[in-house]
């Protein structure tokens, strides 16, 4: 009789933190199976044998896949058993990982539970970028640019805001202005500063098709211009000329995710600070 694929499959993710890693991870693989969709258990702040003992219930009711990030020693022994008695697979997905820095370092790792989410100089930098960013979303500069690490230029809906605010959570304070024909941008822009400036576009097909969304939500208001694909198609190359013009980088997010966006920026800005390390000094 032939193996029929299944449709879906049950997926539980336990954590004793947030379990936003394991989340990430587990999405990581899944996607490269689009044919057969997940359904997500996910059982965060999982720290003593009560509360694992309540995911162990919820597993023998919906076996599935087990992925967990659980630094204790005797839960991790108590899940893995009982995941061998249901006959289900279990997987602690930081091991290997961790694994290979031990070889490497030759250290033993110190267990430190929701180690990645402590309140360290790199935690406040993170809240600090993303209070700066949320203060200049939309046009609003800072007083100087050279507090900003990154601008982000662009037409409307180009994804400038969500962008933004994912860089900040990397710990980059961005700030975002919109591009508009015949509206000139922001002197301030224009003189000299350290912020890495760079312009996001779409097809016009794909901005007309969110700004339409968009209009259906503003119904009170003449809106025929502002979906109109010519008139989009016009922004957008106004916003190329401008970027070129400063020797700015254009980046087109038709087909690219928030994160694709961001991972971009990163590395184009990342790769003038080298350029810029690597100018001889003036003799």
């Amino acid at each position: 009789m032939p193996h029929t694929q299944p449709s879906y499959f049950h997926l539980h993710l336990i954590s004793d933190a947030t379990g936003e890693t394991l989340t990430t991870i587990a999405k990581a693989a899944a996607v490269q199976y689009a044919q057969v969709r997940p359904i997500e258990h996910v059982h965060p702040l999982v720290r003593t044998q009560r509360q694992l003992d309540r995911v162990l219930q919820e597993i023998e009711s919906t076996p599935g896949i087990v992925l967990y990030t659980v630094v204790n020693e005797q839960l991790q022994t108590a899940l893995e058993q009982r995941c061998r008695d249901l006959a289900v697979p279990c997987l602690h997905v930081l091991e290997p990982i961790m694994k290979i820095f031990e070889s490497y370092l030759g250290a033993p790792k110190t267990p430190i539970v929701a180690g990645q989410h402590v309140l360290d100089a790199d935690y406040f930098r993170r809240i600090d970028a993303l209070n700066f960013t949320m203060a200049h979303d939309d046009g609003r500069l800072p007083d100087d640019l050279n507090q900003a690490d990154i601008i982000i230029l662009g037409v409307s809906r180009t994804s400038k805001t969500p962008t933004s605010i994912y860089l900040a959570q990397r710990g980059y304070k961005t700030t975002n202005l919109p591009l508009v024909p015949r509206i000139e941008i922001a002197p301030a822009l224009l003189e000299p500063h350290k912020a890495f400036v760079v312009g996001l576009v779409a097809s016009p097909d794909r901005i007309a098709e969110i700004r339409r969304h968009r209009a259906m939500m503003m119904s009170d208001r003449d809106l025929d211009d502002y979906v109109d694909r010519t008139r989009i198609a016009e922004e957008i190359a106004h916003s190329r000329r401008l970027c070129a013009r400063h020797g700015w980088p254009v980046i087109d997010v038709t087909r690219r995710s928030i994160e694709e966006t961001a991972a971009t920026i990163i590395k184009l800005m990342h790769e003038r600070e080298e350029m810029r390390d690597e100018e001889p000094a003036d003799g």
